[in-house]
């Protein structure tokens, strides 16, 4: 049963690993990574760079403001501090192991706020059915900004859709068909750790607890607003970003949306932080609206490598601030397990 549970473990570290890395090579074979230091010093706008740093920043933060006031209509009342750090965490946790940062975010509110893991959980399945609404609204807005320019290409130049589909080689392809390989796989995974938890009915009944939570939160405009916030700057900290490329900083909005689009959904990929998955989706999408193929690499490779950047700053300063955060049994306050029994 060890052996079996320590192969496990390892394929689930291993294979998305494996999977980012050999979509990175595929991508980047023969590329001239020397080129890279001319761009960062020379060719590239710095100033857009760090304008868009404190967007990365707030949508993590947003997040954990939106997972307190979830949490405190279940009976729950973390510290703001607390749940802000935990999302710091979980995302550098998630870099080693994708995925994992959920089950982490819980564990540390769990430790220093003593918050039910089970119901913390449930809360964490409340976000995510909230951003899924919130990606697929973004999703159907950039497709009906674009029907336009989609139209009048095709109808001035004579391109036909199978051509379209036709720029990309068989390699282009199987790398898509991977990543939809990986979703099916992740997919089922996540359902059968689900299907675990209803086993058993604590946790099952914490669970729904953190799913029901949603229908009693008290101020519904500022949960909005806080999950409008965390996409918004999402996208701000990409869309920035195309302002420091000369071969993107004419693209304009539509092409930011639609490729942040792409993007997000092909971080669901079980890689670390979307690596591979993330870059092959947004150059396709930058290949498409006219940005040369090396110059295209240049972005997605620098973008994601600085904002990745970012998530490990974010998760050593989480670490480190929660390991000079005083747990509510040294603050004195009474918990589940120093109350007394009625």
């Amino acid at each position: 049963m060890r052996t079996k549970k320590l192969f496990n473990n390892t394929v689930k570290i291993a294979l998305p690993l494996l999977l980012g890395s050999a979509i990175l090579y595929w991508m980047y074979r023969g590329f001239d990574f020397s080129s890279i230091k001319h761009v960062l010093l020379h060719d590239m706008n710095w100033t857009w760079m760090i304008l868009s740093l404190p967007f990365g920043i707030l949508a993590q933060a947003f997040r954990g403001w939106r997972w307190k006031q979830s949490l405190e209509p279940i009976g729950e009342h973390p510290r703001s501090s607390v749940c802000v750090n935990s999302i710091f965490l979980s995302y550098a946790v998630s870099l080693l192991i994708p995925r994992i940062g959920e089950f982490a975010r819980c564990g540390v509110l769990n430790r220093y706020d003593k918050v039910a893991f089970p119901k913390a959980i449930g809360t964490v399945v409340t976000e995510r059915a909230v951003d899924t609404i919130i990606v697929l609204l973004i999703s159907a807005t950039a497709f009906l900004m674009q029907i336009g320019v989609f139209t009048n290409f095709f109808s001035k130049t004579g391109t036909r859709i199978d051509d379209v589909f036709g720029m990309f080689s068989s390699t282009g392809w199987l790398v898509t068909a991977i990543c939809g390989v990986a979703s099916v796989i992740l997919i089922y995974y996540v359902l059968r750790h689900l299907s675990f938890y209803k086993k058993v009915k604590e946790m099952f009944s914490g669970i729904w607890q953190g799913i029901s939570s949603l229908r009693k939160v008290k101020n519904i405009p500022l949960f909005i607003f806080y999950s409008l916030a965390i996409w918004g700057s999402y996208f701000l900290h990409y869309y920035l970003t195309f302002f420091c490329f000369d071969a993107t900083a004419t693209l304009g909005l539509s092409c930011a949306l639609v490729s942040f689009v792409v993007g997000s959904v092909a971080v669901i990929v079980p890689t670390p932080n979307g690596a591979g998955p993330w870059h092959f989706a947004v150059k396709t999408m930058l290949i498409l609206y006219g940005v040369a193929d090396n110059q295209a690499l240049y972005f997605v490779l620098i973008v994601h490598t600085i904002q990745t950047l970012l998530v490990i700053l974010l998760g050593i300063y989480a670490w480190i601030a929660l390991s000079f955060t005083k747990t509510p049994v040294s603050l004195g306050r009474p918990t589940e397990l120093t109350r007394p029994a009625e």
